[in-house]
């Protein structure tokens, strides 16, 4: 779906805006840290693989308007900033980034691995070239190792989906009724996607699976997105309304649940889009299989359980107003908004990563997919 990719120059990144499907398909092209902070923010790129994506791109757009000669001018004209100035300067840009949305881990993992990519390259600038602090060359090497990280973020996510989607199908059988919740296909990632890697994957080798597509109130990313990703890929889809979850699996239709994931925490519990530990209990009710696929870098080993995730609350206006023609609830109410919730690893059957699929204890089997 090519859905965040760098402009001809890379002195800008050109993505679809998630906001305006399925109604319309817009691509926009962002320049401005401001720009990049609010198509976070907004949802405009949405889905932890791709918010980690679009961070690495953002923070080498930066740092290539940094590394210009005309940006690191004094306000006379004559000196030169320190790679220490670039470097702070990126780690502010970095924190600010991070600041758009607390609870995913992969915005911050991109912005992490791609500082220390420029770090270990100020090492090896320092080495042969000794007391030179402030070379403009300096910071065309540093901005050059920030961009071919974040390429290689990208890279490796293409990689990631295609094995986490092989993982996904080999639980499956042909026909199987499937359940999701939220979005985790191509528009939140690189390439096929995670809870929905398996499913698109599973259509191109005529599996004829049966997905049941939770709307996911308050945003509805299941009837948005999913829904439009599944139909494209030629699946058989069916929307329903989240509190239609228990209904769909007295019936016998669903014989597993794959959701995706923001964060892991180290003992297994998983922060995904709210309404997810919902859909879990059910599943343990009915004794469903419910699986959480993600790639490893949405695992937080210093994270200890689901307690010590960040929970991003969002505006109650989602609640009340967003996708109808007037408000639909009185005017003045109370509104509680959070954007995800915990799944409990003990409701979770196995958790599926691009390294393979992990099962209980989670405290050993994640740490040993990190190795």
């Amino acid at each position: 779906m090519n859905n965040i990719r760098f402009n001809d120059k890379k002195d800008g990144i050109i993505i679809l805006d998630q906001t305006l499907l399925p109604g319309e398909e817009k691509y926009i092209e962002l320049k401005k840290p401001e720009e990049f902070f609010e198509a976070i923010k907004t949802l405009q790129v949405r889905g932890a693989p791709a918010i980690g994506i679009f961070a690495a791109f953002a923070m080498a757009v930066k740092a290539g308007s940094e590394a210009e000669p005309q940006s690191v001018r004094s306000c006379c004209g004559s000196s030169l900033k320190s790679d220490e100035t670039f470097m702070r300067t990126m780690i502010d840009f970095g924190e600010y980034l991070k600041s758009s949305r607390p609870t995913a881990v992969n915005l911050a993992w991109a912005v992490d691995r791609v500082i220390h990519a420029a770090r270990v390259e100020m090492h090896r600038v320092r080495q042969s070239n000794p007391g030179v602090l402030n070379v403009n060359a300096g910071h065309g090497a540093l901005a050059g190792a920030i961009m071919n990280e974040a390429l290689l973020i990208c890279e490796e996510d293409i990689r990631m989906c295609r094995n986490i989607s092989e993982f996904g199908l080999s639980l499956l059988k042909y026909g199987d009724g499937i359940l999701t919740h939220c979005n985790a296909g191509p528009l939140a990632t690189s390439e096929y996607g995670t809870a929905l890697g398996p499913l698109i994957l599973g259509a191109e080798k005529g599996y004829n699976f049966r997905v049941y597509s939770d709307e996911t109130r308050p945003l509805l990313q299941g009837a948005r997105l999913t829904t439009y990703e599944l139909m494209k890929a030629g699946v058989d889809v069916t929307l329903i309304c989240d509190n239609m979850a228990s209904y769909v699996m007295s019936k016998g239709l669903v014989n597993a649940c794959f959701v995706g994931c923001d964060r892991i925490a180290a003992n297994g519990d998983t922060a995904n889009k709210i309404g997810t530990s919902g859909v879990a209990v059910l599943a343990k009710h009915y004794g469903i299989p419910f699986y959480v696929l993600g790639p490893t870098s949405t695992v937080d080993l210093n994270c200890p359980s689901g307690a010590d995730i960040p929970i991003e609350e969002r505006n109650p206006e989602e609640i009340r107003e967003k996708f109808y023609e007037k408000p639909m609830a009185p005017e003045g109410v109370k509104c509680m908004n959070p954007a995800f919730d915990v799944t409990d690893n003990n409701l979770i059957t196995a958790i599926i990563t691009e390294k393979g699929i992990l099962r209980p204890p989670y405290e050993d089997s994640l740490k040993e997919a990190l190795k």
